[in-house]
């Protein structure tokens, strides 16, 4: 079916998009739209209560999205040009899918009329969106508009969250589409903690055997973690968060909770002879398959479920600190400022330097191993913040991700560590961030190279000769940080010892009308 064109934006099916979104609490939308969107850039100017955002990539669009998500419970909207915008999006949101965020990606289609002439910008959208979405829909009604919006909404929203993919012909968002009375989606169903699971955890915790609690999700709010930093003193449990998790919160007297190695030899070795209670968190696997190891880093006879991501596990967690009889006492790390040396910067010293710095309630986007797992081990020691991680590996996600935690949270100062060879696949952020008057603090760990390709080398046996050396290196030419920051309207500065960090930190987090970039020059 046809719709009937509307030159007024006001009553528009876009428009109608944007308010039913809007009454499902929706106010964001990071978009990069093009000739199959034009009805949505025109509808946005109308008062329909939702920010628009532009992204100078799709993968910037759909990282932001998934840093908004992360940190406000909430879908924001991408808005993606046809299959090849939804293309270019689809490795951040993969790493949201794992990071279960809900997401709406609305995706312009042609017209429905002139969909059967396979136009060069044709495409399957639902074969490029299935993958990474756990819904999806393509409106086949202008009628059908608002409930449509409205379920995605709905199904992206559901614990423990999704991607939700919405793809809208043109031609419908230009004609004329009822508002309904339905006003929004409907609040999803609260999921309950499972007694049967307490009870089963705490025989186990209470049967002598060494016990290790892996933690994710919600286990990782400061409720969770306090919780499981209880059961830990009363029973010797060992606890680990995910190696990734989506967002913990860390510092500021919560306890200190390794992450789960990421090599499967030492996770093996973490693990080995316990019992693994999962507490929102799934069965841990290797990121990787490696001749000689298995892939499953715990025997699923030795796995314990007491929440499903999703669950309430830090309610759960405290129903067995209680069945326990846990003491309630002090169980975290106190802040302190931590020592470092002032000369010429290692991983250790970026950490520490950058713990001292953090400021209540800041936000950290950690990509790259160099420095994010340096710093992760000397946070605990830091004034409260939240960490936010790449859950599924697709590089390219710290920038965006903290560009859309800063809009998801104004008051909080969010910072980006991150590592100079993934900083490449989405450095459009930065002219975001500068158009935004975002005050990101990005730290560009500058070592001119891929180190985790390196050491997957050394790994595999393989000694690399001249062509497998120059596909590891970013040394020639260098990538000149200072140039390209300024050349997206951010100040760049240059630290090259961990005196110079400590100072351009300082600077920089009194820059508050817009980003700012640190390269920090490793030997």
């Amino acid at each position: 079916m046809s719709a009937s064109k509307t030159s007024d934006p006001a009553s528009s099916g876009a428009t109608t998009v944007l308010k039913a979104a809007a009454s499902c609490g929706v106010d964001v939308c990071f978009a990069n739209p093009g000739t199959t969107e034009m009805p949505f850039v025109g509808a946005l100017d109308t008062p329909v209560g939702v920010r628009a955002v532009l992204g100078l990539f799709e993968g910037v669009c759909t990282g932001a999205a998934d840093g908004y998500g992360r940190m406000r419970g909430k879908p924001a909207l991408t808005l993606l040009h046809l299959g090849p915008g939804l293309a270019n999006g689809l490795a951040n949101l993969h790493n949201a899918r794992r990071a279960r965020t809900p997401i709406v990606n609305v995706v312009g289609d042609h017209a429905s009329w002139h969909l059967r002439y396979d136009a060069p910008l044709t495409s399957d959208i639902q074969s490029l969106a299935r993958p990474m979405s756990g819904w999806y829909r393509a409106v086949s009604s202008p009628e059908h508009l608002w409930a449509d919006t409205v379920d995605s909404i709905a199904a992206a929203s559901a614990a423990p969250g999704q991607v939700a993919t919405l793809v809208v012909p043109v031609d419908f968002q230009q004609g004329s589409a009822p508002v309904q009375a339905r006003r929004g989606a409907e609040p999803a169903a609260l999921r309950t903690v499972d007694a049967a699971r307490v009870a089963e955890a705490h025989r186990a915790l209470r049967s002598g055997r060494k016990a290790v609690i892996l933690l994710g999700d919600r286990a990782l709010s400061e409720r969770g973690q306090v919780a499981a930093g209880h059961i830990a003193a009363a029973t010797g449990a060992r606890l680990y968060s995910e190696t990734f998790p989506a967002r913990t919160e860390r510092g500021g007297g919560l306890p200190d909770i390794d992450r789960l190695p990421y090599f499967p030899e030492a996770a093996i070795a973490a693990l080995a002879d316990a019992v693994v209670l999962l507490a929102g968190a799934i069965a841990p696997v290797a990121y990787f398959g490696y001749e000689g190891l298995p892939s499953e880093l715990a025997p699923a006879s030795a796995l314990l479920t007491l929440a499903e991501p999703g669950d309430p596990a830090d309610e759960a967690l405290e129903r067995l600190a209680n069945a326990l009889g846990a003491p309630r006492g002090a169980t975290g790390v106190a802040r302190s400022e931590q020592a470092f040396d002032s000369g010429s910067l290692t991983p250790q010293t970026v950490g520490r330097v950058l713990a001292n710095a953090l400021p209540h309630g800041a936000i950290v986007s950690v990509e790259g191993g160099t420095c994010g797992y340096p710093f992760v081990t000397a946070s605990a020691a830091a004034a409260r913040h939240t960490i936010l991680t790449n859950t599924g590996g697709a590089i390219g996600q710290g920038l965006p991700v903290a560009l859309g935690a800063a809009i998801a949270c104004p008051d909080r100062r969010v910072f980006a560590l991150q590592s100079d060879g993934s900083a490449q696949y989405t450095i459009q952020s930065l002219w975001t961030m500068a158009r935004e008057r975002l005050p990101v603090v990005m730290l560009i760990t500058s070592n001119r190279r891929y180190g985790i390709l390196q050491t997957e080398l050394t790994r595999a046996g393989i000694e690399p000769g001249p062509q497998a050396k120059r596909l590891t290196v970013l040394d020639d030419p260098p990538l000149d940080w200072i140039a390209l920051a300024r050349g997206y309207g951010v100040p760049a500065w240059q630290a090259a010892t961990g005196a110079e960090l400590q100072r351009l930190l300082g600077d920089a987090l009194k820059h508050t009308d817009g980003p700012a970039l640190i390269e920090m020059r490793l030997n």
